[in-house]
């Protein structure tokens, strides 16, 4: 981590580096709680009305499965506990990712560098995977394929991260022969082809019910997309703000 920051000798790196963890897992919880009232304004009541297809399309002499957690606790108390710990963590390996791409990628301040952060997470971590094998609510998708849908998954996240990290690195590395632009519109072409390229290879997953309403469907994965947006966009203004204050004294490597 030294070789990341110019420091002057009073300045300890490693306790630069803690308070940079500490103000992103704050970013987290604070994008966790709108992203919260974002989901149990827009997102849970699609996930009502998949339950309710659900149990009507259940068979009649089906048993009835007890739940464990209620529903009402589920998009409530539950709802909201996961996204708190989600967004902490999020926020805390948002900045320890920030620490190391900071100066690196561009000569950007803190709240520039966090706000392309940011937006090249969503590209890679929600939005690639997502158009690939997008969020499905109850009812649709089948018991026997959990387990391989989630491996595909974890796949296509992991590909379409090592495509993002391909494309800012061919830019980077043109940077000063090609001019900022080109060097940016190669390395978005090379992320281009590796997104999809990976998107030819991996299988399509097709377990949506015919009965089931596609209006219900498309609001539900639109909300999925729309409180993944507000989250990461409020880890990076807020990180952005508060990383800020925490730089003044250390230099971006060049």
């Amino acid at each position: 981590m030294r070789a990341i920051f110019s420091a002057s000798p009073a300045t300890d790196v490693t306790d630069m580096v803690g308070n940079l963890l500490l103000r992103g897992m704050l970013a987290g919880l604070i994008a966790a709680a709108l992203a919260f009232v974002s989901s149990w304004v827009w997102g849970e009541p699609e996930i009502d009305a998949a339950i309710a297809i659900e149990e009507m399309l259940a068979e009649p002499d089906g048993a009835h499965e007890h739940e464990l957690v209620s529903r009402a606790t589920q998009s409530t108390t539950g709802l909201a506990t996961g996204l708190l710990i989600y967004g902490a963590a999020i926020g805390g390996l948002f900045a320890l990712v920030f620490a190391l791409v900071w100066g690196r990628v561009a000569r950007l301040g803190a709240r520039g560098t966090a706000a392309l952060l940011a937006l090249g997470a969503y590209l890679a971590v929600v939005v690639v995977p997502q158009l690939k094998y997008p969020a499905n609510p109850p009812a649709v998708g089948q018991e026997d394929t959990i387990g391989a849908r989630t491996w595909l998954f974890f796949i296509v996240l992991a590909a379409s991260i090592a495509a993002l990290v391909i494309g800012v690195a061919v830019a980077r590395r043109l940077w000063e022969k090609s001019g900022p632009w080109r060097a940016a519109a190669i390395g978005a072409l090379a992320w281009l082809v590796l997104v999809t390229l990976m998107m030819l290879i991996l299988p399509t997953i097709q377990e949506v019910p015919e009965s089931f309403p596609g209006d219900v469907l498309w609001r539900f994965r639109l909300s999925t997309f729309g409180v993944h947006a507000i989250l990461w966009a409020v880890i990076g203004l807020v990180f952005g703000a508060l990383a800020e204050r925490a730089m003044p004294r250390l230099a971006p490597r060049g």
